[in-house]
């Protein structure tokens, strides 16, 4: 039986069907976008192909995801912060601001895994299960604010960083016959 040993270690493969639907290889059942939420959830490994070409579909998949999630109560993006996203797509910065989102977001849950940590620990040692669930309001707010503090350094620091590459790009091409920004006719004074 060392295959069923080696499927719980590897990859877990959800195929999807034409008729949309979703096969798990591993319970060798259908399952639906529920389920596959709960398996990001629950920190599962797992792979979305199409069944008929192999293709990968994970993060369309993921993307359906998010969307249910933002259609759903409580939206976790505004529109403005929806459309600037979308504005980089295409814009120079895009990898950039991929990678800069990706590595917010892991320091975000960095942040949140210690709290809770720290607040369990604390929980475990001296309250009761009233005090757990009073701290644990009181964390959101000092979370935002120190996220909201993390956000406008990093704001500061991305802008910086963008007038740098301007600067650079501008330096760079000095050498050549463009006409400056203030030199629109062509012309040289």
């Amino acid at each position: 039986m060392p295959h069923a040993a080696d499927s719980s270690q590897s990859t877990r493969l959800i195929k999807k069907y034409p008729n949309r639907r979703l096969y798990d290889t591993q319970s060798s059942a259908y399952i639906t976008l529920a389920d596959v939420k709960q398996l990001v959830l629950d920190n599962e490994d797992f792979q979305v192909v199409d069944a008929k070409s192999g293709g990968d579909l994970t993060r369309s998949i993921l993307l359906q995801i998010i969307l249910e999630e933002e259609s759903g109560g409580m939206p976790m993006f505004s529109a403005t912060a929806l459309a600037q996203i979308i504005r980089f797509y295409g814009h120079a910065m895009q990898g950039v601001m991929g990678t800069f989102l990706e590595k917010n977001i892991q320091m975000l849950m960095d942040v949140q895994d210690r709290m809770t940590g720290q607040s369990q620990d604390l929980y475990q040692q001296h309250f009761g299960p009233e005090a757990w669930a009073q701290l644990m309001s009181m964390q959101t707010p000092a979370l935002q604010n120190m996220m909201n503090n993390y956000l406008e350094q990093s704001r500061s620091v991305f802008v910086q960083m963008q007038d740098q590459m301007q600067d650079q790009t501008r330096n760079l091409f000095t050498g050549f016959p463009f006409p400056g920004p203030s030199d629109t006719s062509g012309k040289k004074s």
